[in-house]
């Protein structure tokens, strides 16, 4: 069977190990100082276990500290020279004390402080040199293990903060979308309601007219037929967005007895209102008309003139700008809307803009089946741009 992919070595351990037995192999090989035993098979073969048990540090640290104190003892003992594998217990105290519980962690220093003394008086070193050698190793591995330690912690807790703060991104965006969808639906009420009048008089008339005038009847049924076909266009268009499926959580519409905006219904020829309202904010406005200027459906008009409204906003309280252009473009099969400055950010946003204003422009160019758009501009500054086709709209009178 397969090794489990925990209990396999990481490429960066087993490169290190075999650097250490290579490293110690060679070092054996041409170094060969009196009156140490000269280097063998078995030196060889120890050399090599002691190195490569550090491959698995991070799976079985503490028993690659066992395993490669007791090579090094073995070795020792053996005669062979001690300057060499010297390291390679220091290093698995690292991996031992960054995972180990302190239980295992004060048994892993004694025993690597034992290994060092050892090495020590095979190398026939001063009393007082052994002492500090056998203190200051492992103290410094054990320094080195518990910051590896705490740093692990650390990025540990960054990861599940980072994943945190993901989700409540998520659900934070989720909240806006279902918001602005709301908010979207008490708008239309009004031009629904509006439809629904019209259908109910013009029917009404139709009644009363249909022995005495049938033509005038006709006219009336027309009418009553063309407000139905709009504001069933219009639910359709509705019921698209505002579907809250799989949006994480619900949410309750706004209290319909709160007050209506008296700029419900604004429109494209209120723009420059708009415009003259952010002259007090000390930022000048300029709006621009090309092509041929013709009314649009209600809904329409709405979407655009909230855009704006939505990024003029933007440019007195995030970007700093001074001045800000609209330009309002008539093709014909298209409305294009463009607001620019020369500051920062219309949205306060990376230029990828996930906040929740353009989350909400965004809403209201899918009613219609266009798109939006927000980005740095080459030159500096912020710009949105907003599309709707026009093939499908009917002009209201």
């Amino acid at each position: 069977m397969p090794a489990s992919p925990a209990r396999r070595p990481r490429p960066a351990n087993a490169a290190l190990a075999a650097c250490f037995a290579v490293a110690g192999c060679l070092a054996g090989a041409f170094y060969r100082p009196e009156p140490w035993r000269a280097f063998d098979l078995w030196a060889y073969l120890l050399t090599a276990l002691i190195a490569l048990a550090l491959a698995w540090r991070d799976t079985w640290p503490f028993g690659v500290l066992l395993t490669t104190a007791a090579g090094f003892a073995g070795y020792l003992v053996l005669g062979y020279q001690p300057s060499l594998n010297f390291w390679v217990p220091a290093v698995a105290f690292v991996s031992a004390a960054a995972r180990e519980r302190p239980a295992r962690t004060g048994c892993g220093a004694v025993l690597l402080a034992a290994v060092v003394a050892l090495s020590g008086v095979y190398g026939r070193l001063p009393w007082p040199v052994v002492t500090v050698q056998a203190v200051l190793v492992p103290g410094v591995a054990l320094a080195i293990g518990l910051t590896q330690r705490r740093l692990a912690a650390r990025n540990a807790e960054l990861r599940r903060l980072t994943a945190l703060l993901d989700q409540q991104q998520r659900q934070e965006a989720r909240r806006a979308v279902l918001d602005e969808r709301f908010r979207i639906a008490r708008e239309l009420h009004d031009t629904i309601s509006q439809h629904m009048t019209i259908i109910t008089l013009q029917t009404g008339l139709a009644e009363y007219l249909l022995s005495s005038d049938p033509p005038a009847a006709h006219q009336a049924l027309g009418a009553a037929a063309t407000a139905g076909r709009d504001a069933l266009d219009e639910l359709r268009r509705l019921l698209v967005v505002l579907r809250t499926y799989d949006l994480g959580g619900t949410g309750e519409p706004e209290d319909p007895a709160a007050p209506v905006p008296d700029d419900l219904l604004a429109g494209i020829d209120r723009i420059p209102v708009l415009a003259e309202r952010l002259e007090a904010a000390g930022v000048r406005v300029e709006v621009r008309h090309a092509g041929e200027r013709r009314p649009l459906h209600p809904g329409i008009e709405l979407c655009a003139y909230r855009v704006v409204q939505e990024a003029l906003t933007n440019v007195v309280k995030h970007s700093g700008a001074r001045a800000a252009v609209v330009k309002v473009l008539y093709q014909s099969e298209l409305l294009v809307v463009t607001i620019s400055d020369q500051g920062g950010s219309l949205s306060a946003t990376s230029p990828g803009g996930t906040g929740h204003g353009l989350i909400g422009m965004r809403e209201r160019a899918r009613i219609w089946h266009g798109s939006l758009t927000a980005g740095a501009r080459p030159g500096g500054g912020f710009q949105v741009q907003l599309r709707i086709p026009l093939g499908r709209d009917r002009a209201s009178g």
